[in-house]
């Protein structure tokens, strides 16, 4: 079964972590992409920082571009990835493995993917 896995942190924690230890856990996260390599489906994407973010909202009028992110929520989504395992206790077991998972505000969302879209057929 494939799940999307979410990369989320807080940025605030994410600034108080000493470089050093930054470094060591990104290290440790380039080694955990190489040995879980045959489970990864497709690598995903880190994303740039969450100010980077343009979001499109419906508006009274139709779609609306604004710049920045406005999200309510204190995570921030830094990457995500497409991991193919038989079940969701394998996705847990998995994403416990998560490096980062050791700094503070960092979590790991799973979501199943949809692959069958014979019940949206006509």
């Amino acid at each position: 079964m494939k799940y999307v896995i979410m990369f989320t942190s807080t940025p605030e924690l994410d600034a108080a972590v000493p470089p050093e230890r930054a470094q060591d856990v990104y290290s440790r996260i380039y080694e955990w992409f190489g040995a879980n390599a045959e489970r990864i489906a497709d690598s995903g994407a880190e994303l740039q920082p969450v100010t980077t973010a343009t979001t499109v909202r419906s508006g009274d009028d139709g779609p609306v571009v604004v710049d920045g992110p406005f999200s309510e929520a204190k995570e921030v989504i830094g990457g995500f990835s497409i991991i193919d395992v038989p079940d969701l206790d394998a996705a847990i077991t998995l994403v416990k493995t998560w490096p980062s998972l050791e700094l503070p505000g960092v979590a790991v969302e799973i979501r199943p993917m949809v692959v069958d879209y014979s019940q949206f057929e006509k």
